[in-house]
């Protein structure tokens, strides 16, 4: 219980503190935290190297070195957007985004169809949702519940004041979201990394993934627009790539699952090689290894 307080003190008190510093000493701050974490090399770093190799397997050292510290770079301006971004208005989200086919959302929306965003973990995500829901779409997203309680509640509010309506992850996720989807909601949800037992197989660089079905799933139910965004940093924000995933029209269920998930596995891969950097992937992903090679 002390620990948890002490935690949720710690995040708030950021979060407070972040928000009244001038925007380059914040983003400064927040830049002296990636060196120190790539200094101190702990197993997140670790495994973000791990993974950055499997990425980039053709560089040196040096280079692979220097690719780490700048994905903890872009890990660190994600979180320090976080905390600023309450105070941004919609027209300051909307001059920080760029996006590359926005059609391919807006276009099924404005006929009063929904449409299914599959995403990974890639540079400010949350910005990406905010963008969408500044112009008046009606967004729905699923979060993992954190502990402790305190802390899930304030990310869960912070979303909610972007314009998202947050799902709970949870048994009646996917039912709920079924019903979003025809009701003409954007369903966005981050879909890189599921070690669950209901995860889809996939190749991804060369080794074997597993990847959240959910996305595909939904697609396939019900007939909902369905495709792939890359968010990726640039000097003024965010870049959102989109690509339109299109649903096999014979096959079973499962095939037509296997298939699509690994056209989003496969788009995903097409952002994370052009932009290593802003793939914030601090987890074990691959089930073809077992341990971190660089311990």
């Amino acid at each position: 219980m002390v620990k948890d307080f002490l935690i949720v003190r710690a995040y708030f008190f950021g979060w407070a503190i972040v928000r009244l510093l001038p925007e380059k000493h914040a983003y400064a701050l927040f830049e002296f935290i990636s060196k120190y974490f790539a200094k101190k090399n702990g197993n997140s770093v670790q495994r973000l190297r791990d993974n950055l190799s499997r990425v980039s397997p053709n560089i040196s050292t040096e280079e692979l070195e220097d690719l780490v510290q700048r994905a903890l770079s872009s890990y660190m301006r994600y979180w320090c957007d976080t905390f600023r971004s309450p105070d941004w208005s919609k027209q300051s989200i909307q001059d920080r985004v760029a996006c590359t086919n926005e059609e391919y959302i807006t276009g099924p929306m404005k006929r009063g169809e929904g449409v299914i965003v599959a995403l990974p973990h890639a540079g400010n995500w949350d910005l990406a949702g905010a963008y969408f829901a500044s112009m008046g779409l009606a967004l729905v997203t699923v979060a993992e519940r954190l502990k402790p309680e305190a802390l899930f509640q304030r990310f869960l509010e912070h979303r909610e004041s972007l314009g998202m309506e947050v799902l709970p992850l949870d048994n009646r996720a996917m039912g709920t979201l079924v019903q979003r989807a025809r009701q003409g909601k954007l369903i966005a949800l981050v879909a890189d990394r599921d070690l669950s037992a209901s995860g889809i197989g996939v190749n991804f660089f060369g080794g074997q993934a597993s990847m959240p079905a959910g996305p595909a799933l939904l697609a396939i139910r019900t007939g909902v627009a369905l495709v792939t965004a890359f968010v990726s940093y640039t000097d003024k924000g965010i870049h959102i790539d989109l690509k339109e995933i299109s649903i096999p029209e014979s096959g079973t269920d499962q095939e037509k699952l296997q298939l699509v998930v690994q056209k989003c596995a496969d788009n995903f891969a097409l952002g994370i090689a052009k932009h290593p950097e802003d793939w914030h992937m601090l987890q074990r992903i691959w089930i073809d290894e077992k341990i971190l090679r660089s311990q």
